[in-house]
């Protein structure tokens, strides 16, 4: 078990433990360990390989074997990527020529030759019946052999383990971290927490847990353990509810609810009452979940234990027998009356939807009077709103559009599913509008921390701030949806990998080239092997032992002004039903040539889960200045339920990536400004030179040297920047 949370540390912290062991002479041990990692593009830093260097050699090679296989997994590298083509990315065929060649090789096998002259006799062929498609047709020894060795390059990829302390140490400060995030953790990272509280329940406890979904598997780790429970809405014990369901505690989908055992069934029932006996009014939050709760209470049967007669009442007012109008219900009544100021009174008992309602409720107000009472609530009740609200708000409102409506809206669920509507919103009042924006500032730089000496590595500053759901995905290299990144490169590879686990499943991986106007140009997938400056691997077709495919573009012969890569289901298990599937891309400099995948190249790997058949991971922007840079996209299409293809999605593909593209996210260089009114020194990062005393470093990647006692936010705990 210690092996497993230290891979976690490793993997959300780039740190890795003080190794439990001997003292020796570890020296050689040490530096076989960093050549090692430098293969896959990792390295210790030069305080790690000082340290293993007093260890035996034993404790730092079984060291070795632990890491190598966290970063190897980290990076893609920990599967086989075999490729159709063997040659890839050279020799690979023009589309029509391959399919033709494909057809006489089965005209010419006994097996398939009557079926095959039976279809062309049709008029129409069907690829997944020729023997010589969409199956490996070399050994994944052969694929090797018929490469050269990668020359390392000054551009490849090199990410540096710190040195981190005690195991129970790290541990802890990974629990506390992700425990009392202010954002909202994704699905990897969830689960980690949920192992790690079951290791922390006696430990040290965050003094706040503000994301529900957090304090749920929080929760299931203290009701296993028979610890107190942290509850104070009856909301929360549905959601532990789900926990222990192996649901959904976001509760965006529905979950099967398990038969509880005796002692479980006290416990929920036990946590109910009390909220309910310590505040009456939360029975009003249950018409919100109204129909979980009735199947909730089929499971506890609450009937059994009239000692806990507020539980009781949760579930009449669930079964509709008693009436607990909720807050939501009585602000509609006063907006259906035209009432915005009473609307506004009852809100402002509830700071957090107030302020997810200040749009509506500016667009509702008849007179000048009601404008000025929205505000004023505002400005009265900003210091009692999350700070992950207070930024969802302000990039709100830095998106609405003076003149109002006349363009498309974007949505993204909690899952990443994505949608297009029109935007027929009346305009905001401007001035009220400024008003609001200072007001949310403010408060904002009013939380944020005294950073010291702050010093900023410019290339941090497009990040967006995760303000929501699952704004990224688990994985190396991963920015929150919005983000914008250099790419530094001259030949870009993506890559797909997945294994099904029990149907033959087909994923397609594709790429959409699209014109300044977000039309299509061109597109590389099975249908399309070859383009200007790009090839395609070609098509797997089932993946039994997990199947990889490639698209190796060179990005100064591509048209256009958008990449846009994405993974289409073609038939078989979706992203939630595989045993495994990622996505990622590499850049390499133009005379590297190498295996199709070299993990050092690797500059993103991120797990594709999601709902839909099709996936949007990123997408790449030409500038001004012929320079390219990924944007992030995490989205899901529904596509259809089989042959999803890039022909058949790139108009709902481009109006998706227009949304995102001119949407102004809210990113590190807001909160670096708000910090920088209050820094002592402001510095920015010249890859070089770091400062001798203790800084506020905001960056991609931690820097040597910087001194132990500063406070470093790069990607990994970019949730951290987001103020309480």
């Amino acid at each position: 078990m210690s092996h497993r949370l230290e891979s976690m540390v490793v993997r959300h912290t780039f740190r890795l433990p003080v190794p439990d062991g001997p003292a020796g002479e570890g020296g050689a041990a040490a530096r076989q360990f960093d050549a090692a990692l430098m293969s896959v593009g990792f390295k210790l830093s030069a305080g790690v390989l000082e340290r293993l260097s007093g260890l035996s050699g034993e404790t730092v090679r079984a060291t070795a074997v632990r890491t190598l296989a966290t970063v190897r997994e980290l990076v893609g590298d920990h599967v086989r990527h075999n490729v159709y083509f063997i040659d890839f990315p050279a020799n690979v065929p023009d589309t029509v020529d391959f399919w033709m060649r494909c057809i006489t090789e089965a005209l010419a096998d006994d097996g398939a030759h009557d079926r095959t002259l039976a279809q062309l006799t049709a008029g129409v062929v069907d690829l997944l019946t020729l023997p010589g498609y969409g199956r490996y047709r070399h050994a994944f020894a052969e694929m090797l052999a018929a490469h050269e060795e990668l020359i390392a390059a000054a551009g490849d990829r090199m990410t540096v383990l710190h040195p981190g302390g005690p195991l129970e140490d790290e541990v802890t400060a990974l629990y506390l971290a992700l425990a009392g995030s202010a954002a909202p953790l994704g699905e990897q990272a969830l689960s980690d927490l949920g192992e790690l509280a079951g290791h922390r329940v006696d430990g040290p406890q965050p003094g706040a847990i503000p994301v529900r979904e957090n304090r749920a598997v929080v929760n299931r780790a203290r009701l296993d353990a028979g610890a107190d429970l942290l509850l104070d809405t009856v909301t929360d014990v549905l959601r532990l509810a789900c926990a222990l369901s192996d649901g959904d505690v976001t509760l965006a989908q529905p979950t099967r609810f398990r038969a509880f055992p005796r002692p479980v069934r006290r416990a929920l029932l036990a946590g109910l009452d009390a909220v309910v006996a310590a505040s009456p009014a939360k029975l009003a939050d249950v018409a919100a979940h109204r129909e979980p709760f009735k199947r909730l209470g089929e499971r506890l049967h609450p009937h059994e234990y009239p000692r806990r007669p507020h539980a009781a009442e949760v579930f009449a007012v669930a079964r509709g027998e008693r009436e607990a109008p909720s807050l939501d219900s009585r602000v509609e009544e006063a907006l259906g009356a035209n009432d915005v100021t009473a609307a506004v009174r009852l809100l402002s008992a509830a700071p957090g939807k107030l302020f997810r309602a200040l749009d509506r409720l500016l667009r509702a107000c008849a007179t000048q009077e009601q404008r000025e009472a929205v505000v004023a609530a505002a400005e009265a009740t900003a210091g009692q709103v999350a700070g992950r609200v207070l930024l969802s708000v302000r990039e709100h409102l830095q998106n609405r559009r003076p003149e109002g409506g006349g363009e498309r809206r974007v949505f993204v669920n909690r899952l990443g599913g994505a949608w297009v509507a029109a935007d027929t919103r009346p305009p905001l009042p401007a001035a009220e509008c400024g008003r609001l924006i200072a007001v949310l500032d403010a408060e904002s730089a009013r939380r944020l921390p005294d950073p010291g000496h702050l010093l900023i590595d410019p290339a941090v500053l497009d990040v967006a701030l995760p303000l929501s759901g699952r704004a990224t995905s688990a994985g190396l290299g991963v920015l929150p949806r919005g983000s914008l990144s250099p790419v530094d490169g001259e030949l870009l590879r993506f890559f797909v990998h997945w294994k099904q686990t029990e149907r033959n499943t087909d994923f397609d991986l594709s790429a959409l080239m699209l014109d300044e106007s977000y039309r299509t140009i061109s597109w590389l997938s099975y249908t399309a092997l070859t383009d200007v400056g790009g090839e395609h691997s070609g098509d797997i077709t089932e993946a039994p032992e997990g199947a990889s495919e490639f698209i190796n573009l060179r990005l100064d012969a591509v048209r256009g002004t958008f990449i846009v890569p994405q993974v289409n289901i073609f038939s078989g298990e979706g992203f939630e039903e595989v045993e495994e599937s990622f996505f990622g891309f590499m850049l390499r400099d133009g005379e590297q040539a190498g295996r199709p995948f070299e993990p050092r190249t690797v500059r993103m790997k991120s797990d594709l889960r999601g709902p839909g058949r099709v996936a949007l991971p990123l997408a790449f922007l030409r500038g001004a200045d012929g320079r390219w840079r990924a944007k992030w996209l995490h989205l899901h299409l529904r596509g259809t339920p089989g042959a999803n293809r890039v022909e058949g999605n790139r108009v709902s593909v481009a109006v998706l990536l227009r949304g995102v593209v001119e949407r102004d996210y809210l990113t590190v260089r807001h909160l670096a400004d708000l910090m920088g009114r209050r820094a002592a020194t402001v510095t920015r990062w010249d890859g070089a030179t770091v400062p001798a005393g203790p800084v506020t470093y905001l960056g991609l990647e931690r820097p040597e040297g910087l001194h132990p006692h500063s406070r470093v936010v790069t990607p990994g705990n970019l949730r951290d920047l987001i103020p309480a």
